[in-house]
């Protein structure tokens, strides 16, 4: 799944919902270090389940069997290294396979989770759905879903950040007024207005409004770096500025 699929996935689970009358709340998780927290051992029988036997054998050669130590270096006191440790944790970032391992890390958390709960996961962008006809429902829903969506990072040794996962619930003019918070244990979690999903800024009423304000300023930059570079580049390189720095910018996000 590419980003704008994911990005059209979410928004067409909001606006189905809207359409057909329901209440509609996100929840936006947030991850500590997520892909650093991959547990080795866990991955690779995720991995064992899907089957391909001899991939799986060359992600094991790939992950396990690493070391790693820190080195400190000083003008004064000279350069100091750390022991060896073996790495048991974390996917190689920066690279092709981290968010594929990582992807194959949390597959099975949609499955723990059920209708009217709408995943959508991308890497460690995760954010889920809630759909209800009640106030008392949607309450209830998010309560539940959050509770399993944390036991579930639990048991798989990563960790939910509270305090940075975001709710937002998507309104219309129609909509009935919920409560703007939720209490999850010895935590409240609070509703947002505007929320960040993929490089996508969202308002809960679903408006392009504060995505196009973010880019305005972004896409000003890229007329002016046009504009100094027109008199000293043919129309084949400004061409190739155009598509990397204006049109990049403002084509994300929009399915055609």
């Amino acid at each position: 799944m590419s980003t704008d699929n994911a990005i059209y996935q979410l928004t067409n689970n909001i606006l189905e919902a809207l359409d057909s009358k329901q209440l509609v709340r996100g929840i936006f998780c947030d991850l500590s270090k997520a892909f650093d927290c991959v547990d080795h051992e866990t991955l690779l029988n995720k991995l064992e389940y899907y089957g391909r036997v001899t991939a799986n054998k060359l992600i094991k050669s790939y992950l396990v069997d690493r070391s790693q130590r820190v080195l400190n270096k000083d003008n004064y006191f000279g350069t100091y290294f750390s022991e060896w440790n073996k790495v048991r944790r974390g996917v190689p970032q920066g690279s092709i396979l981290g968010p594929l391992f990582f992807l194959f890390y949390i597959n099975d958390l949609p499955e723990t989770l059920k209708y009217p709960s709408l995943p959508t996961l991308f890497a460690a962008d995760i954010n889920i759905v809630c759909v209800q006809r009640s106030p008392e429902g949607l309450m209830d829903d998010n309560v539940n879903i959050l509770t399993k969506v944390d036991r579930w990072f639990q048991k798989n040794l990563l960790t939910l950040n509270l305090n940075k996962t975001n709710l937002v619930h998507f309104v219309t003019k129609t909509t009935v007024n919920i409560p703007d918070y939720i209490d999850l244990g010895q935590n409240q979690l609070f509703n947002s207005h505007i929320i960040n999903f993929l490089g996508l800024t969202l308002d809960h009423w679903l408006s392009w409004c504060p995505h196009i304000a973010r880019i305005s300023n972004k896409l000003w930059s890229a007329c002016y770096i046009l504009r100094i570079l027109k008199p000293t580049l043919t129309t084949q390189y400004l061409n190739t500025v155009y598509f990397a720095y204006f049109h990049s910018i403002m084509s994300y996000g929009v399915i055609f």
